[in-house]
């Protein structure tokens, strides 16, 4: 008689796994680091674990427009820093009032 190891009934690891991924878990927790009463340091965790149409029914999608994790948002990131650019070169190349070919030479 082997004796069977307590377990969860009725799921596979992957199920659990799965079911977690569609519903989402958030795991919270703060750790605070104080000093005769004095509150010298306070970090607080937050995980969420879900698929990725479960965060975006939550609402966090911050992996689409971090351009170091899409190529899509660091194209974006580039055409829009190369429109700055040609604004700002644009709006330097533009003859100002005091340029040009009636321009007055100050004297010192």
């Amino acid at each position: 008689m082997d004796p069977q190891p307590a377990g969860p009934a009725g799921g596979s690891l992957a199920d659990l796994l799965e079911r977690v991924l569609d519903k989402g878990i958030v795991i919270a927790g703060d750790i605070k680091i104080d000093l005769l009463d004095i509150e010298l340091l306070t970090i607080r965790l937050r995980l969420f674990i879900a698929s990725v149409e479960t965060a975006k029914k939550a609402g966090i999608d911050w992996w689409e427009t971090d351009p170091a994790l899409s190529s899509r948002a660091a194209r974006d990131a580039l055409t829009e820093e190369n429109a700055r650019l040609r604004a700002r070169l644009e709006a330097l190349e533009e003859p100002g009032p005091d340029t040009g070919p009636h321009a007055t030479e100050v004297s010192r």
